[in-house]
């Protein structure tokens, strides 16, 4: 990399922090991309400093795998393909559980919630199945991105590793939008896991954590105006003093 870690930022404090800040704050699950192709070089800066994020004792525990062109057309096709046959979908199975096996409030409400205003942005009504079915089966497409990518760890690494991977997720989504483009992190994928390992020749030993899809959001399209709300900072800290 051409910084160097212990040199100062070349930027003014302020300028700097609003920078940050409005990667963090402007980062949305984009749904729907532009084909505007994102070249290699890009996708291996944005993991170049997504790779200097925390992890316990510096384990590093992520090991991504990248999709693009015939590759990531191929996936989609095969994905979608079990997607749309109910008895092929039946015999799917988790990796592990990422959504709780009971919901409660104020999580199912806030599941809820955002569900309905997509939705509702798109002119789905309650009950309609086929396009509810359409609109999921779009992840598998990655939006359109021209560029998905696969996240796996290794089977034998503990519980604290995903929250290292979080990081490591959360520094490219932000690594991104300093570079103008956009992602979409999707645990989609992970019912899949075992055609995308096999399409992928991803390693046994390795579980996939999550997908998500990177490319320049289509400004056009309603859905990439969702805004989800946010819980202010009163509404879930507490200080100590």
């Amino acid at each position: 990399m051409s910084i160097r870690l212990s040199s100062p930022p070349s930027v003014p404090n302020d300028v700097l922090r609003s920078a940050v800040d409005w990667a963090l704050i402007t980062r949305r699950s984009t749904r729907a991309f532009l084909s505007t192709p994102v070249a290699r070089a890009d996708v291996e800066a944005i993991l170049d400093v997504a790779r200097y994020c925390a992890s316990g004792v510096n384990m590093q525990p992520w090991h991504v795998h990248v999709v693009m062109g015939e590759a990531r057309k191929r996936l989609s096709r095969t994905i979608i393909s079990i997607y749309d046959d109910p008895a092929q979908m039946s015999g799917l199975e988790e990796p592990y559980d990422y959504y709780p096996a009971q919901w409660s409030s104020p999580y199912l409400d806030r599941r809820r919630k955002v569900g309905w205003d997509l939705y509702g942005l798109l002119g789905i009504q309650k009950g309609d199945k086929d396009r509810m079915h359409a609109q999921h089966g779009a992840n598998y497409r990655f939006f359109g991105a021209p560029v998905g990518l696969m996240f796996t760890i290794d089977r034998g690494m503990g519980r604290g590793s995903l929250i290292d991977y979080g990081m490591f997720l959360q520094s490219i989504m932000v690594a991104a939008r300093a570079r103008g483009l956009d992602t979409c992190p999707q645990a989609a994928f992970t019912p899949f896991h075992r055609v995308i390992s096999e399409q992928l020749k991803i390693p046994d030993q390795q579980m996939l954590v999550c997908g998500m899809s990177l490319g320049y959001a289509d400004p056009s399209r309603i859905e990439n105006s969702l805004a989800t709300d946010r819980e202010s900072v009163g509404a879930f800290t507490s200080f100590h003093e």
